[in-house]
């Protein structure tokens, strides 16, 4: 029975745990992608000291070799000065230095096969987190959509035929006044005495109560062509 009891809360806290996660899944993995962007940083860190230290390892074997070859020409030029022991010395260090210069070369070589190994980590992982980062946005745009969706399905679907009523009502009133406006200022004119005046005269009906580019230049003629 108590086992059977167990069973069943670790199921439920199992199933809380899951809805859970579920419920606030977008920014459950929003945490995780800067969880994993870091550790990727904190490769590339790792990928740029071994590089350094390779590097350096380079140098120091640079070094190895150039004082091999320097002690083997003194050893030379002892042996030709009949100088046994002395070139023994330098024999001796030179075997010191080849040990030296044989463990530098190992350890380049692990230093070179491990950095490309980290190179291709690195790169996998930034493409995993890539195309992480781009379904995060793809994500959050489905659920504000969804969200979106949900609130013109409900409640907001009557607030968007409220508004629409609205307009229709405020583009029929604006019409309305416009119509309105038009249809005074036409009462207007034909009812004031200038309005009257205005049209007769437009009419041809008396002289014209405004000069025409033809009246004006004929009036510049006069000025120019005296009457005989």
């Amino acid at each position: 029975m108590f086992k059977l009891i167990s069973i069943l809360l670790r199921g439920r806290a199992h199933d809380a745990e899951q809805a859970f996660a579920d419920h606030h899944a977008v920014p459950l993995l929003s945490q995780q992608i800067r969880d994993a962007a870091q550790q990727i940083q904190s490769a590339r860190r790792s990928v740029a000291v071994a590089i350094a230290q390779n590097e350096q390892e380079k140098g120091q074997h640079a070094t190895i070799v150039a004082r091999i070859a320097d002690l083997e020409n003194r050893a030379c030029a002892a042996l030709d000065r009949g100088n046994d022991g002395l070139a023994r010395e330098a024999a001796e260090a030179i075997a010191f230095l080849e040990a030296e210069r044989d463990a530098s070369e190992k350890a380049q070589a692990q230093f070179t096969a491990g950095i490309d190994k980290l190179k291709s980590i690195v790169r996998a992982s930034e493409a995993r987190l890539q195309a992480l980062q781009r379904g995060e946005r793809l994500a959050r745009a489905t659920e504000q959509a969804q969200k979106l969706d949900v609130v013109v399905a409900g409640p907001g679907l009557a607030t968007l035929d409220e508004a629409e009523e609205t307009l229709a009502r405020l583009r029929l009133r604006q019409s309305q006044n416009d119509l309105t406006a038009a249809a005074l200022k036409e009462m207007e004119g034909s009812i004031r005495p200038a309005g009257i005046i205005e049209k007769l005269a437009n009419a041809g009906c008396g002289p014209a109560l405004h000069s025409t580019a033809d009246d004006v230049l004929a009036r510049l003629k006069s000025r120019i062509t005296p009457a005989a």
